[in-house]
């Protein structure tokens, strides 16, 4: 035989009930002899408890007695012909009778015991699996109607009784034993104490019913349905990532249960962990799907944990005192004291010293429990042996499991390299000795965050989320966002890295989207849909959202993002920026950022302040982890300067060039800000900077380029009109190279710890002659390549080739 357990989701409407009967017959039609175990309509238990306590305190409770009739009697009409309707009909509303009569006692004795509470919560099993019997007899002529009841013995624990397993699988055998050829629906959650009087088998009680008769009867396997594809990896509310889990052991899925999964409950698995009996969990609502098989052995699995858990309320209680050290009997003396007074210890944890333990309980337990150590330890906190035991509120637990983890090194290592890279504060730990969970105490406004984070890391084979905010959509931005959705795919085929834009924002408006923007259409968005532009909002909203794996994008040229950074990075949110003020100010505030990046354990990767899309940062810095010495740096980082210099070469004048230049877009609106070259000796302070120099902006030696009366033109006209009465100046200086076999370059050094960048002859030995077009090129000499520079050529400028410099930095954020 084969259990079914439907839950309440199944049994909560028309269609539920159709998707039950249709599962009930194919098991019929595939030889299997069915045994059906039932829960209330959804619902229908809170609402008679909140009912009950209405009744309780005299309030009405007949518009809610109605809800529930009506709900019964709607799904009636439309499931059973009109011609079989009565009898039901009729049943029912002798149910309903006896449940107003029962509130009605209620409200006028002002009392409700728990005794009393079980009987009016026990008809939503009674009225749900009678109406879904009565169904299941117009194709199933066979089908009975059994009050749960008559089947399971229990104490007189009113609210949650323990049952007598000898006396109820007797009853079981035999009753099942007289009725062969029958078709069983049996209400779960509800009992009977030897008194006859009903009780109830506390949370997850239905699926207890279905466990306690599958074990009675030797089932081969126990079928709980419910509105979900098995036990997942974690919440798929709170994780989209989670994923169904085909085989889990009876330890793996208990331990998931304890800690929050509502698939299936502890107790439920005692007696058919007992007999070894399969149970599996299956989604009424998605039959095709295989759902989840909970044996004795898990198998063997390629997955480092199981899944991942979580108790979103919790509290915790500390107590601390020299009292405690080397006091034998005292854990004793204080769980035993809890255990006594029913109050139920989550988690524990004591420092090796002694000298402290920490324990968590549910919340509307703390005060109770302070007041009974309080109480308990009276002497030792007069004596100052004991501080008064401390409540932190707010908590959450989140737990990984699996059997995997035994025995496995590096599970606690990436667990707690997850957390602390999102910034998520550990408040307690602990880990059974059996090695199949590991449980830690963290902010409950943490949970959603270290849930997605946790999953990350320990699910691989699943794609890494990344959550960018970015500032700036002008030709940088815009670019960037063309070259995520082009390789979008691409990056999850092949990297494992998912990049999502949530926020984004230009000077004018700014648009935010927890899912995700649509980066085909995000230009309409942010005019439709955007709010005004504030810098303090955005950067607020981004650290709210709390969203694990979170990257700030800085792409403008302003130096009022870079006030943020700091906030950003004590945030724990990685920073990517093409924005060189950050870097090129006051030095302080260069290793403030660094320090403070490095603290957090985030990324700050500013690859483009540098060479735009060439790998010039990243190579001094692979050059310098691997204990290569840096001799001396050259480097022509202009794209502007190179290209007029590259082409200051034939009959043309240096003004005709450069207003060339201007026209192509290789120059700002004035050009002088790029031919005084500022935006050069920024990159090489960075350089500098990078390569272990402490060095201010004034130290770097700037050479001129154009002459005073050039750079102190009140206009842009005035400008060229100095430069064209420069004319005699820069052909002198073009026929002295041409003598000399040379070309004209302006070049940035770094060495012996000096920056200087000057206007050089160079021949044809040096690197930088057969420099063209408006390449930027660098000469690393190192005590690895004293003989032959190591030379990083290409592209400096345009905003494809730095947008590509921000996007590899994500993906290197990702990786």
């Amino acid at each position: 035989m084969k259990i079914l357990k439907f839950g309440g989701t199944s049994v909560g409407s028309v269609d539920g009930i159709r998707a039950v009967l249709e599962i009930v017959g194919k098991s019929k039609t595939s030889g299997e002899r069915p045994l059906v175990v039932l829960s209330a309509m959804s619902g229908i238990t809170n609402l008679l408890a909140y009912l009950a306590e209405e009744a309780a305190e005299g309030r009405d409770f007949v518009q809610g007695l109605q809800e529930i009739e009506g709900r019964h009697f709607t799904v009636v009409k439309q499931l059973i012909p009109v011609k079989c309707q009565n009898p039901v009909l009729t049943k029912l509303k002798i149910f309903f009778n006896e449940l107003e009569d029962l509130l009605q006692g209620v409200c006028s004795l002002r009392e409700l015991s728990l005794q009393s509470r079980d009987l009016i919560l026990s008809y939503g099993e009674r009225c749900s699996t009678f109406l879904v019997s009565k169904a299941a007899e117009q194709q199933f002529s066979e089908s009975l109607f059994v009050d749960g009841t008559q089947l399971i013995r229990t104490d007189s624990h009113f609210g949650g009784a323990h049952v007598n397993q000898a006396l109820s699988e007797q009853l079981i055998r035999a009753f099942v034993a007289a009725n062969p050829g029958r078709l069983l629906f049996v209400t779960g959650f509800i009992a009977s104490s030897e008194q006859e009087r009903v009780t109830t088998l506390g949370r997850g009680g239905s699926d207890y019913t279905a466990a306690i008769i599958g074990s009675a009867i030797d089932a081969e396997a126990i079928e709980i349905w419910t509105d979900v594809d098995g036990m997942l990896t974690a919440d798929p509310r709170i994780v989209k990532k989670a994923f169904s889990l085909p085989i889990l052991s009876y330890t793996e899925a208990m331990e998931l249960s304890y800690f929050g999964a509502k698939v299936i409950y502890p107790p439920t698995m005692v007696p058919a962990f007992l007999k070894e009996i399969p149970i599996v969990i299956r989604n009424t609502f998605n039959q095709d799907f295989v759902g989840t098989t909970i044996q004795h052995d898990g198998g063997k699995a390629a997955l480092p944990i199981k899944g991942i858990s979580s108790i979103p309320t919790i509290s915790v209680i500390n107590l601390v005192g020299s009292g405690m050290v080397g006091r034998a009997g005292f854990s004793g003396r204080l769980f035993t004291l809890l255990a006594r007074e029913q109050i139920n210890v989550v988690l524990i944890t004591q420092s090796s010293s002694e000298h402290s333990i920490t324990f968590a309980i549910h919340p509307a337990d703390a005060l109770r429990a302070k007041s009974l150590i309080e109480s308990e330890f009276e002497l030792e906190l007069k004596a100052n042996k004991l501080s008064n035991p401390e409540i932190e509120n707010g908590l959450s637990v989140l737990a990984i499991v699996g059997e995997n983890m035994k025995q496995t090194p590096g599970m606690s290592g990436r667990l707690f390299h997850a957390l602390g890279r999102n910034g998520i504060n550990v408040r307690a730990i602990a880990q059974g000795s059996s090695e199949y969970n590991i449980s830690v105490i963290i902010a409950q406004t943490d949970l959603a965050k270290a849930l997605n984070a946790v999953h990350d890391a320990f699910f691989a084979q699943l794609n890494k989320t990344l959550h960018v905010f970015n500032v700036g959509t002008g030709n940088i931005g815009s670019t960037l966002f063309r070259q995520i959705q082009e390789q979008y795919g691409f990056l999850l085929d092949n990297n494992d890295i998912e990049i999502k834009i949530i926020g984004l924002s230009n000077s004018r408006r700014m648009l935010f989207n927890a899912d995700g923007i649509d980066l085909a259409t995000w230009e309409v968005q942010l005019h439709e849909s955007g709010e005004p532009a504030d810098l303090d909002t955005f950067v607020a909203r981004m650290m709210q959202m709390n969203l694990p794996n979170c990257v700030f994008v800085d792409n403008t040229a302003s130096e009022q993002p870079v006030r943020y950074y700091e906030t950003i990075f004590r945030s724990n949110i990685s920073i990517v920026t093409c924005n060189k003020i950050a870097n090129s100010g006051k030095y302080s505030q260069y290793q403030t950022l660094k320090d403070t990046a490095r603290r957090h354990g985030v990324d700050f990767f500013y690859e483009t302040n540098v060479g735009a899309g060439l790998p010039i940062v990243r190579v001094l810095r692979d050059l310098m982890m691997s204990g290569d010495r840096i001799i001396r740096v050259e480097a022509i980082l202009s794209g502007t300067i190179s290209y007029i210099f590259n082409n200051f070469n034939g009959t043309a004048s240096f003004h005709d060039v450069v207003q060339t230049a201007q026209r192509l877009g290789y120059t700002e609106p004035d050009p002088r800000d790029d031919l005084k070259g500022t935006d050069f000796m920024r990159k090489m302070l960075i350089l500098a900077r990078d390569a272990g120099y402490k060095l201010e902006p004034e130290d770097v030696q700037l050479g001129a380029i154009l002459p005073e009366a050039c750079i102190q033109a009140a206009s842009v006209g005035e400008f060229y009109d100095e430069l064209k009465a420069a004319d005699a100046y820069f052909d002198d200086l073009k026929a002295k190279a041409q003598r000399e076999n040379k070309v004209l370059r302006y070049i940035g050094k770094l060495e012996a710890g000096q920056v200087s960048i000057a206007l050089e002859l160079v021949d044809a030995n040096h690197p930088f002659f057969a420099l063209s077009g408006s390449d930027n090129i660098i000469s690393f000499t190192t005590e690895r390549y004293k003989e032959r520079p190591l030379v990083v050529k290409g592209p400096g400028a345009g905003a494809e080739v730095t947008a590509a410099g921000v996007f590899a930095d994500l993906v290197n954020v990702g990786a």
